[in-house]
């Protein structure tokens, strides 16, 4: 063959390699869908046989499975914030609580990736509650534009060529539900499994059903997107992420520290980039989302965020443990809602290993959800929310096979709560006054105030009874547009 006829196929190889080369080199689409208090381990991916959760087990299955996910806090607001900003929510000033705000001057992932050339907006719950214009945020919002139309209208929305990061958000499962709701949906209430700290009955697996019902309506929202993705040929092109935002809004869980209130579900899918069926063992909190978006856009984090990106272990190739780096996390709370004539909180910081749990909270004086006689229904906004679980056990909180459980979920903790994971996945026993444990608490303790110091808790270096004193903006407008979830 003549030069003259090779280099036509030369150039043409050029082109083909080049192309290949820039798709390779593209930044990925985000879709990142987030559920109200949706907690762990409420999906079939997780071995619950009664909820069904394809949407979830999907992404899981085609992508990473993450056994050991955890909340920043479990409350919305400080959360949302921390997932935000990639900052733990107790360097966020008043945002560290819920019905706050969130100050404009400090970097959110959103922003940023909109900055970097990203169509960036969301749908329904994204941020909040609490008021953005406290902060400075007047005529932006720190997830970009809303689109009520939805996904759709979003990537309809979307400049030619530009990557998109999406907030696909809800309402689901927050409270109120409809009473009975899922046991009308086919979901079999009998077979739901009753945490150990609640009394076995079927008022109470009938309230988990409602739960589960409204994770089911959530599971289909996600499902639409993937959906929709796929019909335009994106989906490869889009990094999935799945998860929830805390515990589900039940006594002993969400605003609690507790495995059912700072645990969640999360799953992340990425084509052909992510090795699917894997599942990983690491530690990882939702603040490791933040610098792991921005790393895929090939943008800097912040120095001042905490989060540590998720790369390394999404691009693996084995499940387990995959880093050493990965090995604890650390969480915490200050306050949910004004539950006390003074407005304090029950302040409280939290580690937990692949054995061990630890809290230390910091006013044990305190009753942790509200003031006697009522346990937290003194209180206008409600600190655990209306709910039959909530109201079954207070009823019956005299009889024995309620007793203790009315204790665990209302009653005054100690300072110090110690739980051996692998024996009492529940919780229900604390050792920490136990002497053969002794070197254990001191180890989690230390590990703990390091962290904390490093990370510039006021609860240790100092400041924190401004938690007590910034605003709260919630109220009954709030309360009345509760009927309003699937907007």
């Amino acid at each position: 063959m003549s030069a003259a006829v090779r280099w036509p196929w030369a150039v043409l190889a050029i082109v083909v390699l080049a192309a290949f080369a820039n798709a390779q080199q593209r930044v990925p689409n985000i879709l990142f869908c987030i559920a109200d208090d949706w907690g762990w381990p409420h999906a079939g991916a997780y071995g619950d046989a009664v909820v069904q959760t394809p949407a979830f087990d999907r992404v899981a299955r085609e992508g990473v499975l993450f056994e050991h996910a955890y909340v920043a806090s479990p409350s919305c607001t400080p959360s949302r914030n921390a997932i935000l900003t990639g900052q733990y929510h107790w360097r966020l000033g008043p945002g560290a609580n819920l019905w706050s705000s969130l100050d404009v001057a400090v970097p959110v992932y959103p922003l940023l990736l909109q900055k970097a050339g990203y169509h960036v907006g969301h749908w329904r719950k994204s941020w909040g509650p609490g008021r953005l214009a406290v902060g400075g945020y007047t005529d932006s919002h720190p997830v970009g534009k809303a689109f009520p139309g939805g996904f759709e209208a979003f990537l309809a929305a979307r400049p030619d060529d530009a990557p998109f990061c999406f907030w696909l958000g809800a309402s689901d499962p927050h409270r109120d539900y409809e009473l009975g709701s899922g046991r009308q949906s086919g979901i079999d209430v009998d077979a739901v499994k009753v945490p150990g700290f609640y009394p076995d009955v079927e008022t109470i697996r009938s309230d988990i059903a409602d739960y589960y019902f409204e994770v089911q309506r959530f599971d289909r929202d996600v499902a639409d997107a993937i959906a929709l993705l796929e019909r335009r040929g994106e989906l490869e092109d889009t990094i999935v992420v799945v998860t929830g935002d805390h515990g589900m809004p039940f006594p002993r869980c969400k605003s609690n520290l507790y495995d059912m209130g700072v645990r969640v579900p999360l799953a992340i899918r990425w084509g052909q980039r992510v090795r699917g069926g894997r599942t990983v063992e690491d530690f990882v909190s939702l603040v490791d989302l933040a610098p792991t978006f921005l790393a895929l856009a090939g943008v800097d984090a912040p120095a001042e965020m905490n989060g540590r990106s998720l790369l390394p272990i999404l691009e693996a190739e084995r499940s387990g443990q995959i880093t050493d780096s990965h090995d604890a996390v650390i969480f915490g709370k200050e306050r949910h809602v004004p539950c006390r004539p003074d407005h304090s909180g029950y302040p409280s910081r939290g580690i937990r290993t692949a054995d061990w749990a630890y809290i230390h909270n910091f006013a044990p004086e305190r009753w942790p959800v509200g003031d006697p006689p009522i346990y937290g229904d003194t209180d206008p906004a409600r600190s655990l929310g209306v709910g039959i679980t909530k109201s079954y056990i207070v009823e019956h909180r005299s009889e024995p096979g309620v007793q203790r459980a009315f204790a665990l979920c209302f009653g005054k903790r100690p300072e110090h709560e110690l739980y051996d994971m692998r024996a009492d996945p529940d919780q229900l026993h604390n050792l920490a006054d136990a002497p053969e444990h002794a070197a254990t608490l001191a180890a989690l303790q230390e590990r703990l105030a390091t962290e904390l110091t490093a990370t510039g808790d006021p609860r240790v270096i100092g400041g924190a009874e401004a938690f007590d004193r910034y605003p709260y903006y919630g109220g009954s407008a709030w309360r009345a547009d509760r009927g309003k979830k699937r907007e």
